[in-house]
């Protein structure tokens, strides 16, 4: 299995969180009207960008567990009215697609499972 096919879906995953992060909370259906700031959950995705794009096993090992905090949240806003609701079920399938490629990133990538030549 090639580790860069989860690099790449980590990397849309993540900035994908941040973007609707940001859009949703800020202009789209923000918690109240005129923004919130519950944007600023996007900011611990930040720090993870850079990590992500150049396929670091350590930030997919501690990113699959801030994604977790991702799927909890829209799992249960996924009942909300309206936008919220169809927000928070992206958010799940993004935070789950971003689990599953960094923990298998992860997986792939350690030492122990490399080819020794």
């Amino acid at each position: 299995m090639n580790p860069q096919i989860f690099v790449r879906v980590s990397s849309f995953a993540l900035l994908g969180l941040i973007v609707l992060s940001v859009v949703w909370e800020g202009w789209l259906a923000p918690l109240r009207p005129g923004g919130s700031w519950m944007i600023l959950k996007a900011v611990p995705l930040l720090p993870a960008v850079f990590g992500i794009l150049r396929g670091k096993r350590y930030t997919s090992q501690w990113v699959s567990m801030l994604s977790l905090l991702y799927f909890t949240e829209g799992v249960l806003r996924a009942t909300d009215p309206g936008l919220m609701g169809v927000f928070a079920i992206i958010e799940a399938a993004l935070a789950t697609a971003l689990f599953v490629s960094t923990t298998f990133h992860a997986r792939y990538t350690a030492p122990s499972r490399q080819r020794r030549d």
